[in-house]
């Protein structure tokens, strides 16, 4: 095998397919489809090597046997250690020169993981940032646990308003015709909370108990139903109850319902609330600072990644929204529907947002490379038996998922950005 290197993203593989090779390639060829020959004096699949050449020809045999053969070829080019291979490779072959009895050549262009000139990476300069939790942000957590813990009671007199959860009935009409799935009997909605379109809610705050009122709304123009998208419409509602919710108080018997361990008095709540807000702001900040630390190592590194590559992510990324949309029950352009941008927007996002990803990969594992950053065999025990916690199985049982490798990419690449963030200077 000859490797030629083409430029810092793609290389040349060269074999020389020896007659032995290609001739065991024709036997391999002839054993596939020897038992659908049908030939006459013979029972069909028992046709001999010698009846079949001299009825086909040997060159009928020729594709096959060279699928057979360059599959082996390529699987030799994937397993040497130099260089990466993404993507399909281009293969190069001139078929006049494949013949029994002798040897001929075929080569491989592959894209290949590119290599990375980087610039500078320690010592740069990013914003600091306070870690420091305020008593509001408390605060606001606790009012929020009081909240997810409020009853809705029935409010007998006043008007609606936002906050409040109105029962009613409703029916839409575009062109004075009612339109399928835009009615509805005692549906409960919590006015300001957005789940219908806009102008919707807004227009259902004042009403009393008993009174029906037209609410006219407009669909928005990226509207999952073409047939209503951008159409003005009314909905006629009637008001059946209003209910409001009624917080809980915040004592020490109602900390201790919430069953968090050691958390039994309001003190103790509060000095949870704070050390995971400030664990959540430290993280935070992180992502934040290595976010603009990697803008500037990458804008100082130099390298030239392959489409293949970049397609393939963005292959990845679009299969992972068709399933998270077929969890919701919605189809593919009806999730880029409602992420409010047109299609063509959407998908262009996605290959900023995948060559992106990619980039920052590779400068980071080019970082881990040029500092020694390795992943110790205690490092890679320790994430064996995190794993094992997240997922509730044994280690052993969790090894025959996770490949070692995989492990130990995983640490060096964390081990990587520590690095990155450690070597940040705060200004």
């Amino acid at each position: 095998m000859k490797i030629e290197k083409l430029s810092t993203n793609r290389v040349k593989f060269s074999f020389t397919v020896t007659k032995d090779e290609f001739e065991h390639g024709l036997d391999h060829a002839f054993e596939h489809i020897k038992n659908e020959v049908e030939v006459k004096g013979f029972r069909k699949g028992h046709v001999t090597r010698s009846v079949y050449e001299a009825r086909f020809g040997v060159e009928s045999l020729f594709e096959d046997a060279l699928n057979h053969v360059l599959q082996h070829k390529y699987s030799d080019a994937i397993n040497q250690k130099e260089y990466e291979i993404v993507g399909d490779p281009k293969v190069d072959i001139d078929f006049n020169l494949v013949q029994r009895g002798v040897d001929f050549p075929i080569a491989f262009e592959v894209a290949v993981k590119p290599e990375v000139e980087l610039g500078q990476y320690k010592g740069i300069e990013v914003s600091k940032k306070d870690d420091v939790v305020s008593e509001d942000l408390v605060d606001a957590e606790i009012k929020s646990l009081l909240d997810q813990n409020a009853v809705l009671e029935p409010k007998t007199e006043g008007v609606l308003e936002k906050g409040d959860t109105a029962v009613f009935d409703f029916e839409g009409f575009t062109d004075g015709v009612a339109f399928e799935g835009g009615k509805a009997e005692n549906y409960s909605l919590e006015i300001g909370s957005g789940q219908f379109i806009p102008g919707f809610e807004d227009g259902m705050l004042g009403l009393k108990v008993g009174e029906e009122r037209d609410v006219n709304v407009t669909f928005p123009e990226q509207y999952h139903s073409d047939e209503l998208a951008g159409k003005p419409a009314v909905f006629k509602v009637k008001l059946h109850e209003i209910k409001t919710k009624v917080g809980a108080e915040l004592t020490d018997e109602w900390v201790k319902t919430l069953n968090r361990e050691g958390v039994e008095t309001v003190d103790a709540l509060k000095t949870s609330i704070r050390e995971t807000l400030e664990q959540q702001r430290k993280s935070d900040n992180k992502n934040l600072t290595l976010d603009e630390a990697l803008k500037v190592i990458t804008a100082n590194a130099q390298v030239d990644i392959p489409q293949e590559m970049i397609d393939y992510e963005i292959k990845q990324a679009k299969e992972n929204i068709k399933r998270q949309a077929k969890q919701y029950g919605i189809e593919y352009d009806m999730y880029i529907s409602l992420s409010g941008l047109d299609k063509e927007t959407f998908e262009t996002q996605l290959g900023e947002d995948a060559k992106l990803r990619i980039l920052n990969t590779l400068v980071i594992e080019a970082i881990a490379k040029k500092e020694n950053i390795t992943a110790p065999a205690e490092d890679v025990a320790k994430k064996y038996e995190e794993l094992a916690s997240q997922y509730q199985m044994p280690v052993e049982e969790i090894k025959k998922y996770i490949r070692p490798e995989m492990v130990e990419q995983d640490v060096t690449f964390t081990k990587a950005v520590d690095f990155i963030f450690e070597n940040t200077v705060q200004k």
